[in-house]
């Protein structure tokens, strides 16, 4: 089961049906937009991890449109371009913007499923890193307050072992005053 939300958008009805049956056969779940206005409405109100847009629409809301809307409302959002070979041109400046990658009609299953698993992966890959790197400030914090409670015990025991010096060393009390008074210090400060 695949877990991205793909929205698909094109001014073709047999081609959206397709994509949409398709995509839901391999286990995505499917949002559809007839046009880049209805995408625009769409967008800002569902979470949706890839843009599968036609580049070539009517009105002025086309594929590259779509792409910038998309990805002014989130840069995470990945699109995919489908366009017709004599636009190719335009889909690679389209990747220039920011799109994921293009497939030329007519369109190639194949292809898509790779692009779509490839963009799955290096989704899954960034959430481990943000994983990890949490993980590690988490460690790095504890780390740091171990440290910081080591030194505090150290300076506690150097101030102990001091005046334990200090009694010790007073050669104005006899040796078993220093003593007596060696092990009182001893178990009130209960050295650890």
């Amino acid at each position: 089961m695949n877990n991205m939300t793909i929205l698909v958008v094109d001014d073709d009805p047999v081609i959206r049906r397709m994509l949409e049956k398709r995509l839901e056969k391999e286990g995505y779940e499917v949002l559809i937009a007839e046009d880049g206005y209805q995408a625009r409405k769409i967008l800002p109100q569902q979470h949706i991890d890839v843009v599968l847009t036609d580049l070539m629409m009517p009105g002025s809301i086309g594929g590259i449109e779509v792409l910038d809307i998309a990805k002014n409302l989130n840069p995470n959002i990945e699109v995919i371009l489908i366009t017709a070979h004599s636009s190719i041109d335009t889909a690679v400046e389209a990747m220039k913007k920011g799109a994921a990658d293009y497939l030329e009609k007519p369109i190639n299953f194949d292809e898509l499923f790779l692009r779509l698993e490839k963009i799955a992966n290096v989704n899954s890959i960034m959430r481990n890193a943000m994983d990890l790197s949490q993980a590690m400030d988490t460690t790095e914090s504890a780390a740091s307050e171990t440290i910081q409670n080591l030194e505090i015990k150290t300076a506690e025991l150097q101030n102990q072992i001091d005046m334990l010096e200090t009694i010790l060393r007073d050669e104005e009390t006899s040796i078993y005053e220093r003593i007596d008074k060696a092990i009182d210090l001893l178990t009130k400060q209960k050295i650890t």
